[in-house]
Parts: structure tokens; sequence; C-alpha cells
């Protein structure tokens, strides 16, 4: 009898620790809090598409930004960095996620036909005239429309991006402002590039261009006897704006990143960021934030 109940209970306690050790497996199985969030942030990142004008990568801005949202938000950013008009219709075609662009009325077009929402203005430089030292066309210190006359007036070469950009755009409203066609005279180029392409091509011609002062500045090292003739007319201030592309007339967006993206750009951190960008190698802000 003895010997039974010493058998009962040898076999209780034995199935009592089996069940105890596989509690304690699981326990050490099941993760923790702290190793769940681990897990979730070592998810892969989401992929992001962006438009944006080139003056934005040219300038060496995105470099900057870009790996900062990236690390914030656990998002892979594809840049496509085109004029904004291109930029804008991939946004209107549902081709991106985002927009950084700085057309104003063509983009409050897009806005205005639900193909983009969420539109925030980030900040702003300048458009400037570059051309000669020599100036030949003896434009330095006019005002923007004295100056384009005076260029058609004497044949000078003249350098457009003609691409439909930001640039290109305000470059085609200027001549229109003084009833001039540029496009009859044979010393006008239509280089059918990005700003940095077309500043070379007009230092290589000795002729001159529109362009916007960040890009000029991160390329001047480059630029052969090239220097800024024209600036700080208000008719030439360069506004960019952000928004998102509208999920609910366009399919597979990545909109949750897209409206991050839009936070990440008017945050406050971004645009301390953006007002000190330059500072230290050009002695002067490339732009400046939309609060300034």
């Amino acid at each position: 009898m003895k010997w039974k109940t010493l058998k009962l209970s040898s076999m209780v306690l034995l199935l009592f620790l089996l069940l105890f050790g596989c509690s304690q497996q699981d326990a050490k199985t099941e993760p923790k809090n702290d190793e769940k969030k681990t897990e979730q942030k070592a998810e892969a990142p989401k992929d992001m598409i962006l438009a944006t004008t080139t003056s934005t990568q040219d300038s060496g801005l995105l470099e900057v930004l870009i790996p900062e949202f990236e690390k914030q938000a656990n998002v892979k950013v594809k840049t496509i960095a085109v004029g904004t008009g291109q930029a804008l219709e991939m946004g209107t075609k549902g081709e991106a996620d985002a927009l950084l662009v700085h057309a104003p009325k063509s983009e409050e077009a897009v806005v205005a036909s639900g193909d983009a929402i969420n539109r925030k203005r980030v900040m702003y430089n300048d458009f400037i005239i570059v051309g000669p030292k020599n100036d030949p066309a003896g434009i330095k210190g006019l005002e923007t429309k004295q100056a384009f006359t005076k260029m058609f007036e004497a044949k000078a070469t003249f350098v457009s991006r003609g691409d439909d950009s930001g640039t290109h755009k305000k470059e085609l409203e200027i001549w229109k402002s003084v009833n001039l066609d540029p496009a009859s005279l044979s010393s006008y180029l239509s280089a059918g590039q990005g700003m940095g392409p077309t500043l070379q091509i007009g230092a290589e011609k000795q002729g001159y261009v529109l362009t916007d002062r960040a890009t000029f500045l991160a390329q001047q090292k480059n630029l052969k006897d090239v220097t800024i003739l024209v600036e700080g007319d208000p008719d030439l201030k360069n506004i960019y704006h952000v928004m998102q592309v509208n999920p609910e007339k366009h399919d597979k967006l990545n909109s949750e990143s897209a409206e991050a993206f839009v936070d990440f750009m008017v945050s406050e951190k971004t645009q301390k960021m953006i007002s000190e960008f330059g500072v230290k190698e050009y002695g002067e802000p490339l732009f400046f934030s939309y609060t300034e």
C-alpha cells in the first residue's frame, strides 16, 4: 500500500515538473514587450516615390534631408528629380506619392483638380540671372524686365532650361511680361535639361541663364567666368511647396509615408536644417524656411 502511494506521489511530482518545464519554455519562447517593439522596428522600410524639381537635388539639400526622413519614418525614398512640370504630371497620373515643387500657379491647378492634397509651403529662395563676367549685353544691376529686354535687343546668347520646370515657367512668364518672343532669335538656346547641366551649357556658350540661387551657388566652382548679374528683384522670389498625391483619386499610393513626409518637411527640426543648409560652405543659406 505504501509502495502504491509512493508510486502515485512520484507520478504526480513528475507530471508537475513536466508542466512547470513546459510553462517555463513557453515563457522563454514568448517574446517580451520590449522584444516585440524591437521586432516591429526591424520591419522592412516602406517604399515611397518623391517627384521633385532638380534644384532640390542639384543643390545637395535632399542629400541632407532624405536620410533623416528615412531613418525617422522607416521609409525608403526613391527620388525622381525632373522639372516641376514633369513632377506635377507624375502626380496627376498617380506615379508618385509626394511632390516637392516650385511653380505655385501650376501647383494650384493640380490641387484644384483633386490630384494633390495637403499642400504646404516649405521654403523659398530666389531666381537670379547669371552670365559672363564681361557682361556683353550690359545687364548688370538692372531690374529683371529691363535685363530681359536688353538681352533680346543685343541678341545675346541666352540658355533656357526648356523643360517645363518651375524655372522655365518663370522665364517664359518674364518674356511674356515684356511682350518679346525669344524663340525668334538664333541666339536663344533650349537645353531641355536640369538646372545643373543648363548652367554648364551657359558657361560653355558664354551665355546668360535664369537660375535658382541655390543651384548656382552649389555649382559655381565648376562654372568658369560666370557671375551673378541681376538679383534682389521681388518678382524673382522662388517658393517651394510640398504635397501628397490624393489616395482617393489614385490607387496603390503610399499615402501614409507621403503624409509623414509633408509633416516632416514643415517640422521645426527640418525647417532649422533648411535654414542652416549651405551657410558653412557658401557663407549664406541656399534656402530660407517658410517661417522666415
